[in-house]
Parts: C-alpha cells; structure tokens; sequence
C-alpha cells in the first residue's frame, strides 16, 4: 500500500512540475514570485532538475523573485524532500 502513495505522489509532481525558464529580458517585466513559489520550486526542484537535463526551457530557481523569502521557501522546500528522501529507511 505504500508503494502505491509513492507512485502516486511521483505521478502527480511529474505531471504538474512545470518550471518554465524566461529570459533575462521577460524576467525584469514579470511579477516577482515569493515564498510559496520558492517552496512549490524547493518541492518539484528534483524533478525539474531532471527535466532540465533534457529541456533547454526549463530552470529550477526563478530568476524573478522577491528575494530572502523566495529563497527561504527554496530551502525549505528542498529541506522536505531530502527529510522525506531519508526517512524511507
């Protein structure tokens, strides 16, 4: 049963793990996103990690942010995936 929840759970960040990748340009003009999108990217940051590998589009910081508290919901969204990562022991 539990493997179900984790192929679930894959399925369903895989599916909306969209970090697009503007330039420099588009970034300047764009709303500055704070710290629920630096957690939502920090979230799907492995993912998208991946995705970029093979994508030219895709980033996984955006570039436009508001700062200390984009970067603070980055960290703590990675936090809970490396946390969660190491608790499947």
């Amino acid at each position: 049963m539990k493997a179900i929840h984790y192929i679930l759970l894959m399925t369903v960040m895989i599916l909306t793990s969209c970090a697009d990748s503007p330039d420099l340009i588009q970034a300047v003009n764009m709303d500055k996103v704070g710290f629920w999108h630096g957690l939502w990217h920090g979230i799907i940051s492995p993912i998208a990690f991946v995705v970029s590998l093979f994508s030219e589009n895709t980033a996984i910081y955006a570039i436009y942010n508001n700062g200390i508290w984009y970067d603070f919901g980055f960290i703590l969204g990675i936090g809970g995936f490396t946390r969660s990562v190491s608790n499947n022991k």
